[in-house]
């Protein structure tokens, strides 16, 4: 993946976002552009609790907007209604 791209990424205004796809099918998810330090041999994506991930540029192989975790339609989170 083209690093310009997550850099363009992360400068976009409004930040949407996304989620690095890396080669062996995980996603890592960026919610904040200041979560992430990069340069030309290492990506560092942190989130909220601190927990921190570095990558490997050449094994990030896409970039997508953030999954939309809880909706329905996935089955993860249907409520039911109280009758």
């Amino acid at each position: 993946m083209d690093l310009n791209s997550i850099r363009n990424a992360l400068h976009e205004r409004p930040f949407k976002p996304f989620d690095l796809c890396l080669a062996d099918g995980r996603r890592v998810p960026v919610k904040h552009p200041e979560f992430v330090a990069m340069n030309q041999r290492i990506v560092i994506v942190t989130d909220e609790q601190s927990a921190t991930k570095i990558l490997e540029p050449l094994l990030i192989v896409s970039l997508e907007p953030a999954a939309k975790h809880g909706k329905s339609g996935n089955g993860s989170s249907k409520r039911k209604r109280k009758s």
